[in-house]
């Protein structure tokens, strides 16, 4: 399915239209992709269109579960002043952005014949289900659906693997990067890491956003890496590439971002550190392949600092290389790390969400 991006959407053809709104960054629409599926199902005749970001049109693509996307604009993760939207009203509009009026009033503001959305008391003309806070992202949008009679699994979230041929086959994947300073593991601590990994003999590259270049070539250099170990930095990887790394990856050690999802999605091993926000709510489904670091303390309440902090979160501090290596060694080496236990407190108990993903070096966080 090829995914365009255009200025509003065509006018209407015999085929009725369903808008969903979800004008975030690359992990929020992966971890959108169970109700995304469970919406393709429902909606066979429909075609799907998403509002989002331009810069995820291939990645909305690869998941192969819309039609078109319609490019959105607004500061970090607010909601949209309007929708390029054009000719006759959404047939169905689907809030999968967050809960309040600025998304309501948003959509309905289109006009659209039905629309989903969690109840408020600012819209209060929406019938929809109550707002958890501490719930699953996943469980989220898959319990919205299920409260309008459509069934959606919160553990169905994978996506296909990309045709592209990886840039570093068999490597290990190391992203220091984050959008928010609150979920950067120090640099040095990353270095350590790559250059151990890399002693083991195994392939190491470094991943970089959009403006990350100097940090990844500073965690590569550091860690006595080739040339050519840093890809992306100056923009974004290329999704195809990006994704194509990903899933032929032995294993990423990343932090809590949309690469980790990416993992997720494409079901390769992964180390996900966390820190601000507990794994129960962001965090991968309970899988072998996926092990999480997250030291809460005496607070393990689910946000208990702030995750768009420009300082590193002290629980994210509390993480030591010496963790993160038994991790990857135990993808690396099975039954070379510590037996992995798991985080009953990593899923709002949603259904088919599964106890939670597998940890190491910690205790757990319900």
């Amino acid at each position: 399915m090829n995914v365009t991006a255009d200025e509003g959407a065509p006018t209407r053809s015999a085929r009725p239209r369903a808008l969903v709104l979800r004008a975030l960054g690359l992990g929020d629409l992966l971890t959108a992709v169970p109700a995304l599926k469970a919406l393709r199902r429902h909606l066979r005749h429909h075609e799907i269109v998403l509002a989002a970001p331009e810069r995820l049109s291939a990645a909305a693509s690869a998941t192969g579960l819309v039609d078109r996307l319609l490019p959105t604009s607004a500061p970090g993760r607010e909601v949209p002043a309007a929708l390029a939207w054009s000719g006759p009203a959404p047939d169905l509009a689907v809030d999968l952005h967050g809960n309040g009026p600025p998304s309501h009033l948003l959509l309905q503001r289109l006009r659209p014949l039905r629309l989903f959305a969690y109840a408020h008391p600012g819209t209060p003309g929406i019938s929809g289900p109550a707002w958890r806070e501490d719930e699953h992202e996943r469980d989220r949008w898959c319990r919205l659906l299920g409260w309008y009679g459509i069934e959606a699994d919160p553990v169905d979230l994978g996506i296909p693997h990309p045709a592209t041929p990886s840039p570093a086959p068999g490597a290990v994947v190391v992203h220091p990067g984050a959008d928010a300073g609150a979920r950067c593991w120090p640099k040095a601590r990353f270095a350590a890491v790559a250059r151990e990994v890399h002693r083991w003999d195994h392939d190491v590259v470094v991943t970089a956003g959009a403006g990350e270049g100097p940090l990844a070539r500073w965690v590569a250099d550091r860690a006595g890496l080739p040339s050519g170990a840093v890809l992306g930095g100056a923009g974004d990887m290329a999704f195809d590439q990006l994704a194509a790394l990903v899933a032929g990856a032995r294993c990423v050690v990343v932090g809590d971002t949309g690469l980790a999802h990416l993992a997720t999605a494409l079901a390769t091993p992964s180390v996900v550190l966390f820190g601000p926000v507990a794994p129960r709510l962001w965090g991968p489904p309970a899988d072998a392949r996926h092990r999480v670091l997250w030291h809460p303390g005496d607070d393990d309440s689910a946000r208990p600092g702030d995750a768009h902090g420009r300082l590193p979160d002290e629980r994210l501090l509390r993480i030591t290389v010496g963790e993160v290596l038994d991790a990857v060694r135990g993808h690396l080496e099975p039954g070379q790390g510590p037996q992995p236990e798991p985080d009953r407190g990593a899923s709002s108990g949603g259904a088919g969400s599964g106890p939670g993903p597998l940890t190491t070096g910690l205790r757990a966080s319900g």
